[in-house]
Formats: C-alpha cells, sequence, structure tokens
C-alpha cells in the first residue's frame, strides 16, 4: 500500500513539474472554488477581493513561488520571461493590490481570519515584515534554482545534487523561522491553531 502511494505522489509530482501547465489549472480550480466558497458567504465583490487578497497573501507571506503560477506561466508561455523576472512581476502587483486596498478598505481583511492575520503584518511593520522578507528570500530562492535547474548548460548531476541539498537546507530553515514568527503573531492575536 505504503509503496502504490509513493508511487501515485512521485508520479504526480513528475507530471507537475514536467507539465507546468496542470499546476496552473490546479491553482486556477483551487482558486475558484474558493471564491465561490467565500462568494455564498460575503457577496460576488466581496468573495473576489478576498480571493484575490488571498492569493496575495500566499505570494507574500510563504516562501514558495507557487502562488505566483498565476501570472509566471501565461508570461513564460506568451514572451518567453525567465522565472526571476516574472516573479517580480507578481511581487510588484501583490503589494500594489495590498497597498490600494489597505488605503482604500480596510474593512475586507476583516473578513476572514486569513486576512486578519495578514492584515496584522501589514499594519505592523516592525517586527512582522521579517515574514515577508523570509517569504522573498524563499521564493526568489526558489525560481533562481528553478531557472540554474532549467538551464541545460548547468544541468550536471553534481551541480543538481549541491543545488538540490542547499535548496532543501534553506527551505526547511526558512520555514521553521517563518513558522515561529506565526506562532509568535498569533498568540499576541490570541488565536489558537493547535498544530501550531
Amino acid at each position: 500500500m505504503g509503496r502504490h502511494k509513493d508511487t501515485f505522489f512521485s508520479k504526480t509530482k513528475k507530471m507537475l513539474n514536467k507539465h507546468p501547465i496542470v499546476k496552473f489549472l490546479c491553482i486556477i480550480f483551487i482558486l475558484a472554488a474558493y471564491f465561490l466558497f467565500v462568494a455564498e458567504s460575503h457577496g460576488l465583490k466581496n468573495g473576489l477581493l478576498i480571493s484575490i487578497l488571498t492569493w496575495s497573501f500566499f505570494v507574500l507571506c510563504t516562501p514558495i513561488a507557487d502562488a505566483g503560477i498565476l501570472i509566471d506561466l501565461p508570461m513564460r508561455l506568451v514572451a518567453s520571461i525567465k522565472m526571476v523576472y516574472s516573479e517580480i512581476i507578481v511581487w510588484t502587483v501583490a503589494i500594489a493590490l495590498n497597498i490600494f486596498m489597505f488605503l482604500k478598505n480596510p474593512a475586507i481583511y476583516d473578513k476572514t481570519t486569513l486576512l486578519s492575520l495578514f492584515k496584522h503584518i501589514i499594519s505592523t511593520p516592525f517586527p512582522y515584515f521579517i515574514i515577508i522578507i523570509l517569504s522573498g528570500i524563499g521564493t526568489f530562492l526558489s525560481v533562481y534554482i528553478g531557472d540554474s535547474l532549467l538551464n541545460p548548460k548547468k544541468r550536471k548531476k553534481k551541480h543538481l545534487n549541491f543545488l538540490m541539498k542547499h535548496k532543501i537546507i534553506i527551505f526547511a530553515s526558512l520555514t521553521v523561522i517563518i513558522i515561529v514568527c506565526y506562532k509568535f503573531l498569533l498568540n499576541k492575536l490570541g488565536v489558537n491553531i493547535p498544530l501550531l
């Protein structure tokens, strides 16, 4: 049973890495499902804003580049832009969106627990911007490593092993630090999540 499970996950991971359009469609599906869920509770307009702000939370406050694929992939397919440049655009869009919404409609952040947490991060730069800074480091490091892995000139086995080991160490470290920051923030806000 365990072997079949491993085979399923390894095949799924290979498929997602080999066919980024599948990953893109999965993220579109998740975002659309989330939109339908929040739109039912908060209405269409607020549901759309909550969904977009939630996407921006995952762009700015997690050390992975997957949320940005909604903008990254079309740019890569249409204009062959390197991942690092498209990720800069993703971050610019996410930051601009939050500046606009925070100034024009800050109450929208109070609609969900996740956005309320995000509002607290945005409104308290010190010390919580460390979450955004570490997430940015993790995101751009993963994009840099991804670009290196896609570059045929750099695809030597020794180089790939070196990159993968460093990627694992860096992401593990960043993830632990970010979880500690979130734990501190949640404790301060009085939010209790049992897994943390």
